[in-house]
């Protein structure tokens, strides 16, 4: 049966004694192992399938941000658009200086060019003229005015500029010989020498610069609405004793 050692678990009667050293009991020998280290698993991630859309996560403004004063984009207010000021184009006109006497005459050109003898315009001055008791042949000062002064060019040709150009034009002449009254005859005239409009018509103003002017409509306006000369004759009888006295 393969038995080394056999020991009784009490002791059997008239048996022989036993050998001490049989019945010591060899402790077990125990053999240390070592656990192998536990392998942390990796995640495996999912498996996208093919008809599946992988989704994005967009960033959206944090509490913190809003706290901060910070605004999406979305939200930012747009900078101020400066607005640009207009252009104003020059204005158009052609004045002519004449002299009579003792006044001289700025006379809106009706047609742009220079006095012709048997103009309607030149001959409804002429008759203007008698009637005040002054020469009723103007002697031509210069050459025209003609606005704007040049067809390009950077210059400013605006309607400021315009009145400097005149009002300096007429205080030369008038240095260069002095009247006592000077007719403003069209609205460019009156416009821009004496920095008026049309309801200054048929009325005496002091111009600095300039002195006593009297505003009066156009020769065109004055042929196209005849009954305004039943103004200009009572203003000119108002007015007529200036010149008539320096005549003298």
């Amino acid at each position: 049966m393969q038995v080394v050692n056999w020991l009784p678990r009490t002791e059997l009667p008239f048996a022989a004694p036993s050998r001490p050293e049989l019945l010591e009991i060899a402790e077990p020998l125990v053999v240390a192992s070592v656990a192998p280290a536990p392998v942390a698993e990796t995640p495996v991630a999912p498996a996208v399938k093919a008809t599946e859309r992988v989704k994005i996560e967009v960033p959206r403004p944090s509490a913190a941000s809003t706290r901060t004063g910070a605004k999406p984009v979305e939200e930012a207010e747009a900078a101020p658009v400066v607005a640009k000021a207009p252009v104003v184009p020059p204005p158009r006109f052609a004045l002519q200086l004449l002299r009579a006497g003792r006044c001289l005459l700025l006379v809106e050109l009706p047609t742009g060019e220079t006095f012709q003898t048997r103009d309607p315009a030149y001959l409804l001055l002429k008759d203007m003229l008698r009637a005040a008791g002054l020469p009723d042949s103007p002697q031509i000062v210069g050459e025209p005015i003609r606005w704007p002064l040049l067809v390009r060019g950077t210059m400013d040709q605006g309607p400021e500029a315009a009145r400097d150009f005149v009002q300096g034009f007429l205080s030369v002449r008038m240095e260069e010989a002095p009247c006592v009254c000077l007719w403003l005859i069209g609205l460019p005239a009156v416009r821009f020498a004496g920095e008026t409009n049309a309801e200054s018509f048929n009325r005496e103003l002091q111009v600095e610069g300039l002195g006593s002017v009297w505003a009066l409509p156009g020769l065109e306006l004055l042929m196209e609405e005849p009954q305004r000369k039943a103004d200009v004759w009572q203003a000119m009888r108002r007015l007529m004793a200036r010149w008539k006295e320096s005549n003298e």
